[in-house]
């Protein structure tokens, strides 16, 4: 099998992987205090190499825009999915991640045979998987479902700062920053906030006292 321990990209080697259809997946989006946690799956296509793939986190929001419908274009299949903020509260972040990545997977319009995870843990599928530590710098296919899901999810908080414009969401995403923690105080709870979090449940909390 590839060999994992090392962070050099240029170590992933395709050949140890012969005969598989392989797809990434990652997510993006455990660490926000609102809105849904997006996964993708992308199977790309060895003969149409995109120049560029690396964890979406290293790159540039323009970068990232670009790779992402360069993806779309060139990739043999790629499928977005998403668990809601009620799904997290519900069965926790971890679980709703995986069961994002689940969900990405199974939309995919050609059937994997093996699932390549970034992180160190894989969702039950129907499929074979593998978890990759730091796999979206590692593996071309999963840097490319980390800049599908990241993309995505930027543009969802786009959506919900339409919606609740005085949580600023278009400048932090989501996540807790100073900026977001102010105007989670002044302005109460939203019905995108992840209530489950220590955050969020605190101001809850104070509300029902």
């Amino acid at each position: 099998m590839a060999k994992k321990s090392d962070s050099n990209l240029s170590l992933f080697v395709v050949e140890d992987y012969a005969g598989e259809v392989l797809c990434g997946v990652d997510e993006a989006g455990r660490g926000p205090l609102a809105g849904p946690v997006f996964a993708a799956a992308v199977i790309l296509d060895p003969a149409r190499p995109i120049i560029g793939l690396r964890d979406s986190k290293k790159l540039s929001e323009a970068s990232r825009d670009a790779l992402a419908l360069e993806i779309k274009e060139h990739a043999l299949a790629w499928a977005i999915a998403e668990c809601s903020e009620a799904e997290i509260d519900q069965l926790n972040i971890l679980q709703a991640s995986m069961l994002a990545m689940k969900r990405a997977v199974e939309l995919l319009k050609i059937v994997p045979t093996l699932a390549l995870i970034d992180g160190n843990r894989c969702p039950v599928m129907r499929i074979r998987s593998e978890a990759i530590v730091k796999g979206d710098d590692k593996v071309p296919a999963i840097s490319a479902a980390s800049i599908l899901a990241k993309t995505a999810r930027d543009a969802a908080l786009h959506v919900l700062h339409a919606q609740y414009p005085v949580y600023a969401f278009d400048q932090h995403k989501g996540y807790p920053t100073a900026l977001h923690l102010e105007r989670l105080r002044l302005h109460g709870v939203s019905p995108v906030h992840r209530k489950s979090y220590a955050p969020v449940r605190a101001l809850l909390t104070q509300a029902d006292t």
